[in-house]
């Protein structure tokens, strides 16, 4: 990183997650200057890794944080102010194992940065226009008025990503496009755009519904949870510990939660991990086909993530099952390396089925493309 070079429209990007802290600092448009990782959660060391960082190059002309939830009151991408910081607070309760530590990576980048913008960044923002047949729960008025539970949808930041790649995939305008978009990670879920804004998702109040993930149960039935409190003696906590962390692939397998060793695994004969597999495809297939039912039509499949990006076993058995919407399997190879020197690519069989797209992870440029759009706003 050149430390001489011009700070304009430099953005710094902050993704703190509840495990690791992501620190990008983009140029122009999303040319990425510099990239740290640290694979530890963010804590009293984090204020003395962002100066090192920013010791080595030019000093950014804003920073943009990402925020898994908005709650409420925060449903578009915002600069941060004393009230914005006071109503990420209050969502905090929503997802406590991201909002805290994001929060704390927050107040540490002001502190540090006081004289530049901050723009929060939200995976709900995506989802902020939702129709209510798709955010109700079909639960009382207090429960949906007074305590405000409703269905809000995560990984906007990178639906907004995917969306846009897919637009020029296909040469069309991500505003007339019938897409239903699968973010395949750690984290997973499924949403549908219609015309170019999300009409339905997997994900709940909280990012533990919906499909199976790595380490996260998905869905299950509300009962059950009512179940293990009065017949096993569970309590809230260790039933929120278990499903967010010890659950998924994880807790089905037995061993890992990764798909690269469980697809090794059951290669070598690993029954545990071929029951683990087989249940993520059928809660990816059941998840993508119903939001299929929110569109007209199917103009394309997209996979993203890190299993949705470099897992082709995983896409080729999700595809093989979806022959019902037009979807077919048999997709041509695409290495990691390749993916990301085009970010997005076809991967279908010219004429055999419905169009199916691979995307490049892109969450990160989008926060640097959304916050440079949150501070044209408040310049125009």
């Amino acid at each position: 990183m050149d430390p001489s070079a011009s700070s304009r429209d430099c953005v710094l990007v902050l993704d703190a997650g509840s495990s690791s802290l992501h620190i990008t600092l983009f140029g122009t448009d999303t040319a990425r200057i510099a990239r740290d990782d640290v694979e530890r959660p963010p804590g009293p060391g984090t204020p003395q890794q962002l100066r090192e960082f920013l010791a080595r190059g030019p000093t950014p002309s804003a920073v943009g944080h990402r925020l898994v939830h908005g709650g409420p009151r925060l449903t578009e991408h915002t600069l941060i102010d004393g009230p914005v910081r006071a109503s990420l607070q209050e969502a905090a309760s929503l997802s406590p194992l991201h909002m805290p530590p994001a929060i704390a990576v927050v107040d540490a980048a002001r502190e540090l940065l006081p004289n530049i913008p901050h723009v929060a960044c939200f995976d709900t923002a995506f989802h902020a226009e939702l129709p209510a047949a798709a955010y109700q729960y079909a639960v009382p008025e207090k429960w949906r008025v007074h305590y405000g539970l409703r269905r809000y949808g995560f990984h906007g930041l990178s639906y907004a990503w995917s969306l846009a790649r897919t637009a020029d995939v296909l040469g069309r305008p991500a505003d007339a496009l019938h897409l239903v978009i699968a973010h395949l990670g750690g984290g997973c879920s499924a949403c549908a755009v219609r015309d170019g804004r999300s009409v339905d998702t997997t994900m709940g109040l909280t990012p533990l519904e919906g499909l199976v993930m790595s380490r996260r149960s998905g869905s299950i039935d509300p009962g059950a949870l009512v179940w293990l409190q009065r017949q096993h003696g569970l309590s809230a906590a260790e039933i929120e510990e278990t499903l967010q962390r010890h659950s998924g692939l994880l807790g089905l397998s037995g061993t890992s939660g990764d798909t690269r060793h469980l697809v090794r695994a059951r290669a070598e004969g690993d029954t545990s991990a071929q029951g683990a597999l087989a249940a993520f495809v059928h809660s990816c297939c059941r998840g993508i086909a119903a939001m299929a039912a929110s569109l007209d039509h199917l103009d394309a499949l997209v996979f993203t993530g890190e299993i949705g990006e470099d897992q082709p076993e995983v896409r080729e058995e999700i595809c093989t099952r979806l022959s019902v919407l037009g979807v077919r399997g048999g997709l041509s190879a695409c290495s990691e390396k390749e993916l990301r020197e085009v970010g997005a690519r076809r991967i279908d069989v010219a004429g055999a089925g419905v169009p199916v797209v691979v995307v490049a992870t892109g969450e990160t440029q989008q926060i640097a493309t959304e916050t440079r759009r949150a501070l044209a706003r408040r310049e125009g």
